[in-house]
């Protein structure tokens, strides 16, 4: 049996071959992954996955710039806040896992219409799971942020922010649900492409709603969560326009929101998924539930934020 020769990766021929796959990996196309080479489909999908759990990390980073002028007890609540929010993050990325495979293996089947079913289905429990979150947590922000070891000059101040944030949870549940859905069908590239639009957004409304520039309200720190919710919420609706109107390799129609709880409980098995990223995020917030002042608040919390997506992986 003859033995392939081994890939020169020196060779311009095929670093201009690495080149092109990578823009076409940003650009999008439909490449059928089941007939593809591995390689090439392994860099088709890792490049805009890439990019696109940079962008998560990028709302973290922004608020904390913009909300640093306001001084330090308006970044330890942002530090705080985000801390709690890890938790959201983690049910986000354990159900995103499940709906992620799911899709995935329908659309390996040939099956888009299972593959719809599966992504109507994990709308439905993101939706949920998001509902059930900002019911319970929005109205006790005070008393979170207390247990997280918040001064009462923090609470006071910063109250605002986390009960927006906390209350807005579903952006976060649906933007990962949904980006699930898309990296599941193949479509990894609209998943960077949203989360592009939410970033830019949150980015310029930042610093008009927490200094109310022109016509916008000043808001303090409470404007960074009205601009994280925002762009999120743009990325959400931007998602679902695409999967309703058919653009994506999965398509949505209301049959498709119908309560199908067996599909659900099969998005949610994946144990092993869940309770490796829980113990990763509550080591993060363990860590934070009794700071020594809310000035230290931030670092740990700002690189749990940076080093969070890599659960996903």
């Amino acid at each position: 049996m003859n033995t392939p020769p081994p890939v020169n990766t020196d060779d311009p021929a095929h670093a201009s071959g690495l080149l092109a796959t990578i823009r076409e990996a940003l650009r999008g196309s439909h490449l059928d992954y089941t007939t593809a080479p591995v390689g090439r489909a392994v860099i088709m999908l890792a490049v805009p996955m890439v990019m696109e759990m940079a962008m998560e990390s990028i709302f973290a980073v922004a608020d904390v710039f913009w909300v640093a002028h306001l001084g330090a007890d308006a970044v330890a609540t942002v530090g705080l806040t985000e801390s709690m929010l890890t938790i959201i993050y983690t049910a986000a990325m354990g159900l995103s896992i499940g709906a992620t495979a799911l899709v995935a293996r329908r659309t390996g089947e040939h099956d888009p219409e299972g593959a719809s079913r599966a992504a109507g289905q994990s709308v439905i429990l993101g939706l949920v799971v998001a509902l059930a979150i900002a019911a319970v947590a929005a109205p006790n922000a005070s008393r979170l942020l207390t247990v997280m070891g918040a001064s009462d000059q923090v609470v006071e101040s910063g109250v605002g922010f986390t009960r927006v944030m906390l209350g807005g949870n579903a952006t976060v549940l649906l933007l990962f649900m949904l980006n699930a859905v898309f990296r599941g069908s193949g479509d990894a590239a609209i998943a960077m492409r949203v989360l592009w639009i939410g970033n830019i957004l949150n980015i310029i409304l930042g610093p008009c709603f927490i200094f109310g520039l022109g016509p916008f309200p000043q808001l303090g720190v409470m404007g960074a969560a009205v601009a994280t919710n925002l762009g999120r919420g743009t990325a959400v609706a931007c998602q679902l326009a695409i999967l309703f109107t058919g653009r994506s390799r999965v398509r949505l129609n209301a049959r498709h929101l119908r309560l199908d709880f067996a599909l659900m409980r099969s998005v949610i098995r994946s144990p092993p998924h869940v309770s490796r990223t829980c113990l990763f995020s509550s080591t993060w917030v363990h860590s934070l539930v009794s700071p020594p002042s809310p000035r230290v608040a931030l670092p740990p919390d700002l690189s749990s934020s940076i080093a969070m997506p890599d659960g996903l992986v």
